[in-house]
């Protein structure tokens, strides 16, 4: 029950951040999934991909999946919540500066980027 609260938390995260600033999927989820979860990178890649579908990512998911990396239950608990916090992040970015959208767009990559290389 717990995972399951935070994977739609980590879909509500990803949601608001693809409304928000327009990323999402790979650069926020896959971390999340690799250090919060433990799943493999390939895991993450494949059960990112699975919950984009239909039809962003069916052909690439499909390949993870037939290889075993998807997470078919944590790909529909993620998307439940990205579809919520989509909704959230673009209702705060259209009321945002662009020069405000643009350094909280900088700043969340740069973030995610160190995380990346630092662990």
């Amino acid at each position: 029950m717990v995972n399951a609260i935070l994977l739609i938390l980590v879909g509500v995260l990803a949601g608001t951040l693809g409304g928000l600033v327009g990323i999402g999927g790979g650069i926020i989820i896959v971390p999340i999934l690799v250090f919060m979860f433990k799943f493999t990178q390939h895991q993450a890649q494949g059960t990112t991909l699975a919950l984009m579908v239909p039809p962003i990512g069916l052909l690439a998911a499909a390949a993870y999946y037939r290889q075993g990396y998807v997470d078919i239950r944590a790909a529909a608990l993620i998307a439940a919540g990205f579809f919520v916090g989509g909704l959230l992040g673009s209702k705060i970015a259209v009321g945002l500066p662009n020069a405000i959208l643009e350094k909280v767009f900088g700043v969340t990559l740069l973030v995610i980027g160190l995380k990346m290389i630092l662990e």
